[in-house]
């Protein structure tokens, strides 16, 4: 049988990377699973590829977040498995940072995330699983990524407090902090391939395994959490990076 058959699962930001691989596993272990993304192509496309649910909503925005909530219920009735992975990336050393870097990362990373978990209590099931997508970048003190960075620590805190919350539900709270993964973000982040190439290379010499990690390797780590294999969990960060944490500091 199926890890997941019959649960239903809802990935934020499944349209690409992480979210894509994480849907697609799910998917495959039985889950009944619904996407999100900003973008309605973009959603469309992903889901339609994917044989998933699709649903255009924005999580820095809590009325959005209201209405995934009430589609879902809709649609499914109960949800088992929430992986918050929708966030924002981007840097800026603290001199230069702007008030509207500060929000944009923090509306999308911290409040969206939160108010995500809060419009979908009632509608989780006793024993549900909730995890949350973190970073490495929380510990690592990599420069230039203050805000970032700080978003995603405040995303283990709650990870915490939260387990302790729900614990009475029996829901389960975990997390997952992955360490430098080949997805389009670093695209995103305005990088050439060179640039990327060049950034692998050199984190690369850090990583004790020597490369990037895969997103369906996350992926894997999500749908063990999700299941009843990690019926004793909760409360739990999960470092996916290789080695690159306990390799000194990246420069």
């Amino acid at each position: 049988m199926k890890s997941l058959e019959n649960k239903v699962a809802v990935v934020t930001g499944g349209t690409s990377g992480i979210g894509y691989a994480t849907a697609q596993e799910l998917a495959q272990q039985g889950a009944k699973v619904v996407i999100t993304g900003r973008n309605k192509e973009a959603a469309e496309k992903a889901a339609a590829e994917l044989g998933v649910t699709g649903i255009v909503s924005d999580q820095s925005k809590i009325d959005q977040i209201g209405q995934l909530a009430a589609e879902v219920k809709e649609k499914f009735g109960k949800v088992d498995v929430l992986f918050l992975n929708a966030g924002l990336a981007s840097f800026s050393p603290l001199e230069t940072a702007t008030e509207e870097h500060y929000d944009a990362i923090m509306n999308a990373n911290v409040k969206g995330v939160y108010f995500t978990v809060q419009k979908f209590l009632p509608i989780l099931n006793d024993g549900a699983s909730i995890i949350f997508n973190t970073s490495v970048n929380a510990v690592l003190g990599m420069p230039d990524s203050s805000v970032y960075s700080a978003s995603k620590a405040a995303l283990l805190s709650l990870n915490k407090v939260l387990a302790r919350e729900l614990a009475s539900r029996k829901i389960r709270v975990n997390a997952v902090s992955p360490g430098p993964i080949e997805t389009p973000l670093y695209g995103k982040l305005g990088l050439s391939q060179e640039q990327v190439n060049g950034f692998g290379e050199i984190l690369g010499q850090r990583i004790l395994l020597n490369r990037f990690g895969k997103a369906e390797e996350i992926a894997h780590v999500v749908r063990f959490l999700a299941s009843d294999d990690a019926s004793f969990i909760t409360g739990t960060e999960i470092t996916a990076d290789g080695g690159l944490t306990v390799n000194a500091v990246v420069y």
